[in-house]
């Protein structure tokens, strides 16, 4: 027996060194990081070049056209054959190994926001574009130039490393993730995995990332599990009966049952989301009603966005909406109609992938690694981590000396610190190669 058990024990201490391991933080790591480091240093000034260009030139979601030639000419020049009009303006290559292996994704999105740049740079958009029937400014206020430049230096040294490469790297370029105009859903992720852009070749993990101001330039915040919001709409309409202002009894009051209604939603979540696990968002953004101060309305409208971190709490909330706006409506004497649109899923970092690539991130920016609070933005890589384990990471892009004051993304002063982007491009490209490496 005793012979046996170390005869067990010798076979398991065998067999785990045979095995791949992960690289511990703040080792020197496998002989491509280095590899990649020096690539990185050569293909920095080009980063930063792609990324004014396409700053200077943004468009929004689902007119990213010359965005998509742009990126289809560069990815060409690496050799690569990329798929132009993926999802309408998406563009995909595949990147094929010098040696088998799995198959890894990295995304980049590419639509620019109706916001009229404010930033005084040499390269400041002065872009303009048609956004809900009306002429708007169009900048990158979220930073997703950075993102495609990131991208592009990735596959750039990606290719030049091609014949060491044991696997296949697909580079997806996707639009519309800010959101596509009416008519235009589904968009974005959701339609490039609708077109099958996770398959053929399937893909067996994605990784994706987004600068994030008021984090310091160069740091990496992570979450495992859900990370960014469930993000959903919902309209109200209230009606009532309309009559004279100086006789309310003769009609039905659209905006005083919809004030109570507005006060009901709020007790959803402080009464019954049990917030000590996961947080969730009831927000009545728009509220319009009546025309003169002397006339009690037909109806009113109620606006306003959901926010959740977890499939069944989503489903509740919705139930509550639609039932505290119907009783209230009708012990008021009034109806609703309440239409509520679900948005982009929560994004849920995949836990396994999570703990295997983190020492990747910690050696790409030793010290610099966080992990981030739950954010209640949302974003539509969701989409890709529903087909395959995902993992979805920011990197800061505020100047130390402006952590805590910077404008927001989405703000029309929205900056970006260039020096921090050569990182998220080194941790792209250190995350495939270390998946792919682990994974033989």
């Amino acid at each position: 027996m005793r012979v046996l058990l170390i005869w067990a024990v010798l076979f398991f201490a065998a067999g785990e060194a045979a095995s791949p391991q992960p690289q511990r933080a703040g080792s020197p790591g496998p002989p491509h990081a280095g590899e990649i480091d020096r690539l990185a240093a050569a293909v920095e000034p080009e980063l930063i070049a792609w990324r004014r260009h396409l700053h200077q030139h943004p468009e929004l979601s689902n007119r990213e056209f010359e965005t998509a030639k742009f990126i289809a000419e560069r990815l060409r020049s690496f050799g690569l054959e990329p798929q132009t009009g993926v999802a309408r303006t998406g563009v995909v290559a595949v990147l094929k190994g010098g040696r088998p292996g799995p198959v890894v994704a990295l995304r980049a999105d590419m639509d620019a926001l109706p916001v009229r740049e404010e930033v005084d740079l040499p390269f400041a958009s002065k872009a303009t574009g048609e956004y809900e029937g009306n002429t708007v400014g169009v900048m990158h206020a979220c930073g997703h130039d950075a993102h495609m430049a990131i991208l592009l230096a990735a596959a750039r040294m990606l290719t030049q490393m091609r014949e060491r490469v044991p696997g296949t790297v697909k580079l997806i370029f996707q639009p519309a993730e800010e959101g596509a105009p009416p008519g235009e859903t589904p968009a974005g992720a959701q339609l490039m995995v609708k077109e099958g852009v996770m398959q053929n070749p399937k893909v067996d993990a994605v990784f994706g990332l987004h600068v994030f101001a008021n984090v310091p330039a160069g740091q990496i915040t992570y979450r495992s599990g859900p990370f960014m919001a469930a993000s959903d709409s919902f309209e109200i309409i209230v009606k009532g009966r309309q009559t004279h202002g100086s006789a309310p009894w003769r009609g039905v009051d659209p905006i005083v049952t919809g004030a109570q209604i507005v006060t009901a939603l709020q007790t959803i979540v402080s009464r019954s989301v049990d917030i000590t696990v996961l947080p969730a968002i009831v927000t009545v953004g728009q509220f319009q009603s009546g025309v003169r101060n002397n006339i009690i309305p037909d109806a009113a409208r109620l606006v306003g966005t959901i926010r959740t971190f977890d499939d069944k709490v989503q489903d509740d909330i919705h139930a509550r909406v639609k039932r505290i706006a119907e009783g209230i409506a009708a012990g008021a004497g009034a109806s609703v109609d309440v239409r509520i649109t679900r948005g982009y899923p929560v994004t849920a970092n995949d836990p396994t992938l999570t703990a295997r690539m983190l020492p990747t991130l910690e050696r790409v920016a030793p010290g610099l690694v966080k992990e981030s609070e739950l954010i209640t933005g949302a974003e539509d890589f969701t989409f890709f981590q529903r087909e395959a384990p995902g993992l979805f990471f920011f990197l800061g892009i505020t100047p130390k000396d402006q952590v805590g004051k910077a404008p927001a993304n989405h703000s029309p002063l929205f900056y970006v610190e260039e020096k921090a982007l050569i990182t998220g491009a080194r941790a792209l490209a250190n995350l495939a190669l270390d998946y792919l490496s682990a994974a033989r």
